[in-house]
């Protein structure tokens, strides 16, 4: 059973990354900048879905494959895990989802609120079909809870530390609270650590490598959707859902 919904997943995810490779070009601009339209070589229209390669000049678009293999293979890995669950569908949008959010965070440093803001109600109408499904209310009631409880927890946090946490890692915790919340709290609170001890060990060794300075600013979009996707993998379905 499980290897029907790996390979479906892998399947699925594959063809996400595909899907949002076009969205990913467009919306991977600096903050303030409108959404790219043309190759960034020769001004060149882009086409609705961005292939590899710009047609006219073949500068490459993306990192072309990278992109989908990446959500293919976090879709396939979720897919496994939560295989057959009332959450799976919507735990494996989240993450081809995430896969895209944090390849343009790594690119310009910015978390667009044109990809974050719609994936709430896609989120929460996933799960409210999950707990309809599983007969089950307080899961969704926690998601809830725990997303409004990891973004204001990020939204301090920011107001502490102006620059550290940007209004685009406010609005990815929320998303990412929606959905570890519906595993429990142990999975919101670690999800949330997580994040940090991968942002600080990533940091270190880009120090130790003079890849940046001790006053250079990481993207955190990355680690933030990498400890919440680890966590669910390590969580997994259970009694707790």
């Amino acid at each position: 059973m499980n290897l029907g919904w790996t390979i479906a997943g892998a399947v699925s995810g594959l063809l996400a990354g595909a899907l949002l490779r076009g969205v990913v070009v467009r919306l991977s601009v600096p903050a303030g900048q409108p959404m790219r339209n043309t190759c960034p070589q020769c001004a060149a229209p882009l086409p609705r879905l961005a292939a590899p390669r710009c047609a006219s000049c073949r500068t490459p678009l993306g990192s072309f494959p990278l992109l989908e293999l990446t959500s293919g293979a976090v879709v396939a890995a979720l897919a496994w895990r939560f295989a057959g669950t009332p959450e799976v569908v919507a735990f494996c949008a989240v993450a081809a989802l995430g896969v895209a959010l944090a390849a343009i965070d790594l690119q310009v440093q910015r978390l667009p609120d044109r990809l974050t803001l719609p994936a709430y109600p896609v989120l929460l109408a996933l799960l409210v079909a999950a707990a309809l499904f599983g007969h089950q209310a307080w899961p969704l009631v926690r998601a809830v809870l725990a997303a409004l409880a990891l973004a204001g927890a990020y939204l301090l946090l920011g107001l502490i530390r102006p620059g550290g946490i940007g209004g685009g890692d406010i609005k990815l915790a929320g998303l990412a609270g929606l959905a570890l919340g519906w595993l429990g709290w142990p999975a919101v609170v670690g999800g949330a650590a997580l994040g940090f001890v991968l942002a600080a060990v990533a940091s270190l060794g880009l120090l130790a490598a003079r890849r940046i300075t001790m006053r250079s600013h990481i993207s955190f979009g990355p680690f933030l959707i990498g400890g919440a996707l680890l966590v669910m993998l390590a969580t997994g379905p259970g009694p707790g859902t």
